[in-house]
C-alpha cells in the first residue's frame, strides 16, 4: 500500500510541475489572444471614420479607427478586450457613435494590423499615446475613457494619469494576479506572473467620475473583482452597477446598462 501511495504521490507531483511549467511558458498566450489582419485589409463600417497608425517611441505601429459624427457630444477612447481585432471591435463601438460620440479604438500590439513587442510598460504607454492623439483635437472635458475586460486596466491607467471627463469600466479585474489566482489557486501565480496589471493601484488615483458595470454570472472575470474595486476610496465619485445574471459577454443587452449609459453620455 505504501509503495502504491508513494507512486501516486510521485505522479501527482510530476503533474503539478508539468502544469506549472506550462503556465509559466504559455502565460502570454493565455492572456493575449490576438487575431491578425493583412496590412492591406480594408475596414467597412457605416458612417464616417478614418483609419490611422500611431507610431510609438520603440518603433511599434498601432493601427486604430477614429469614428466621427456631426456635432459630437464628445469622444470615447475605447480599450477593447483580449481577443479579436478592429474589424470586430469597430462594430462593438457603434453604440457610442449612435449616441452621437466620436470614438477612437486601437488594436494592441500583435492584434490586427498593429505590430510591436508586448510588455507591461509598452502597453500602458500605448494607451497614453492614444490619449495624447485625442488631445490634439479635443479638450480633456470632452474625453470619456472606456475599458472592457483586459482594456479596463489601460483605461484606468490613462484616467489616473490625466483628467478626462469620465471613466467607464465594463467587467474590470482588480489585478491580473487576482484573476490568475482564482483560476489556479494551487500555484504561486504572484511569483511567476509576468503581467500583473494592477488596476486597483491606478483606480486610487482617478479623479474623474468612475462607472463600473459587472455581471454576477461572469465566469471569465469574477464579479468579486469589481466588488473589491468598488470599495476603493477614490478622488472621483465611483458608481458600481451590478447586473444580475449578467455574464462577461452580454452586459450591453441589459436595460440597466443601456439606461445608465444613456444617462452618463
Amino acid at each position: 500500500m505504501n509503495r502504491r501511495l508513494k507512486k501516486f504521490l510521485i505522479v501527482l507531483a510530476s503533474l503539478y510541475v508539468l502544469v506549472f511549467i506550462a503556465l509559466y511558458f504559455l502565460q502570454e498566450k493565455m492572456i493575449f489572444m490576438p487575431e491578425s489582419l493583412p496590412q492591406d485589409y480594408s475596414y467597412s463600417f457605416p458612417g464616417n471614420f478614418d483609419e490611422i497608425n500611431l507610431n510609438s517611441e520603440d518603433g511599434a505601429i498601432l493601427n486604430a479607427l477614429h469614428f466621427k459624427v456631426e456635432n459630437p457630444k464628445g469622444v470615447v477612447l475605447y480599450f477593447h478586450g483580449n481577443a479579436g481585432e478592429l474589424s470586430r471591435w469597430g462594430i462593438v463601438v457603434q453604440k457610442f457613435v449612435e449616441r452621437q460620440y466620436d470614438v477612437l479604438v486601437m488594436d494592441y500590439r500583435t492584434y490586427g494590423k498593429s505590430i510591436g513587442k508586448l510588455s507591461t510598460k509598452t502597453l500602458y504607454s500605448d494607451a497614453q499615446l492614444c490619449y495624447d492623439y485625442l488631445l490634439k483635437s479635443y479638450s480633456e472635458d470632452e474625453i470619456v475613457v472606456y475599458g472592457r475586460s483586459l482594456g479596463t486596466t489601460f483605461a484606468t491607467y490613462v484616467a489616473a494619469k490625466n483628467h478626462p471627463k469620465q471613466l467607464i469600466l465594463e467587467a474590470p479585474f482588480y489585478s491580473l494576479e487576482e484573476v490568475a489566482g482564482e483560476r489556479f489557486p494551487i500555484y504561486p501565480v504572484s511569483w511567476f506572473l509576468k503581467y500583473h496589471f494592477p488596476t486597483h493601484t491606478y483606480l486610487e488615483e482617478v479623479s474623474c467620475p468612475i462607472l463600473i458595470f459587472h455581471g454576477t454570472d461572469d465566469f471569465v472575470v469574477s464579479y468579486t473583482n469589481s466588488k473589491k474595486l468598488s470599495n476603493i476610496k477614490t478622488p472621483g465619485k465611483l458608481t458600481f452597477i451590478t447586473i444580475p445574471d449578467g455574464t462577461h459577454h452580454d452586459l450591453d443587452t441589459y436595460d440597466v446598462y443601456k439606461a445608465t449609459l444613456d444617462s452618463i453620455l
